[in-house]
């Protein structure tokens, strides 16, 4: 389904019903859109499933409806603090994903709502911003007037924003673009668009108050969602250090360390992908990876190892259990920050 996890059907889902089904978390990781990368971090998945759980049990205590249904440990669907070794599986609910049909970069989203029903994964990411990280695309598409901020350009370090923002973008789409809201409203389908915005920010609160708990700043991060008979869920994974940006006395600990660290050690490579992605806009191509002639190197052992670390340390700290054998959060943020 994805570069960096697996996707196990038990039960298709049909018109009427949601089915079921498992993420497979794998140590694969993704940058700058590429897919699977040359090499993998080790307890990676792992962590992503742990904290992910953590996060959807939150949610759902909160009374705020999910896929999730448990992690898998022993052959068995079990709450988190059930599970003896760290997890690698996540039990969920499945939904209709619907063809999209495109020709070149025009997507056809009438077709994919017609087969939708009331039963699908709506095609949009809902994302919300804290801050504005270093590395965020929001500076490149807004000035700092535009949020209340008082600076004329973006500074060389993070920025707090006065209250959270929400952004859409798409999800299906080969180069994900940011949507105004009437866009976005459309591409949604039956989903309300002012329903979703409210159920990003309820998500976004729960996690910035769990990440403060563990000594952890929540900076930005994302949810999908479905469409069931009326009613929203939170799907795929949240609150993770892939899908949201967490830092701990200004370091960053999120996969925009990998990010930052392939930006400074294989430019040529980031600016191979970055050449792509606009020459594919140019010339009507949706895949742009077939115009990039650079491929990523793999990283040296000692940046996997602090990255694993990075991982399973936060995850560790987050879910306020030592799951994983990590050093102390304050070593590995350390660590990372030498890079």
């Amino acid at each position: 389904m994805t570069s960096v996890k697996e996707f196990r059907i038990e039960e298709p889902a049909t018109e009427t019903d949601l089915g079921a089904g498992a993420f497979v978390f794998t140590d694969d990781y993704s940058v700058f859109d590429w897919g699977k990368m040359p090499d993998s971090i080790p307890n990676k998945g792992a962590s992503l499933c742990a904290m992910g759980a953590a996060n959807f049990e939150r949610l759902e205590a909160e009374g705020i409806p999910t896929h999730y249904r448990g992690v898998v440990s022993g052959g068995e669907v079990v709450a988190l603090s059930e599970a003896v070794s760290p997890p690698r599986e996540m039990a969920i609910e499945l939904t209709q994903v619907p063809d999209l049909p495109h020709d070149g970069r025009e997507y056809d989203y009438e077709a994919f709502h017609a087969d939708a029903g009331e039963n699908y994964l709506i095609p949009l990411e809902i994302v919300f911003r804290n801050t504005v990280p270093v590395g965020s695309s929001l500076r490149s598409r807004a000035d700092p007037e535009a949020f209340g901020l008082d600076y004329e350009e973006w500074p060389d370090e993070p920025v707090d924003l006065p209250e959270p923002v929400v952004e859409f973008s798409t999800k299906f789409e080969e180069s994900d673009r940011y949507l105004s809201r009437s866009n976005a409203d459309y591409i949604a389908g039956k989903a309300d668009i002012d329903d979703l915005e409210s159920v990003a920010r309820d998500v976004n609160t729960i996690v910035t108050e769990t990440a403060a708990e563990a000594g952890l700043k929540h900076e930005d991060g994302k949810i999908e969602c479905l469409y069931f008979d009326g009613e929203i869920r939170v799907a795929d994974v949240v609150g993770t250090f892939d899908e949201n940006r967490f830092s701990h006395d200004g370091q960053q600990l999120s996969k925009e360390v990998v990010r930052q660290y392939h930006k400074r050690t294989q430019s040529e490579w980031v600016e191979a992908v970055g050449e792509a992605k606009e020459r594919a806009k140019a010339e009507d191509v949706a895949d742009w990876r077939e115009l990039c002639e650079t491929e990523p190197e793999p990283l040296d052992d000692h940046v996997i190892d602090a990255v694993r670390d990075m991982y399973t340390a936060g995850t560790n700290a987050y879910i306020d259990r030592e799951l994983f054998s990590a050093p102390p959060l304050s070593e590995a943020v350390e660590t990372v920050r030498k890079l």
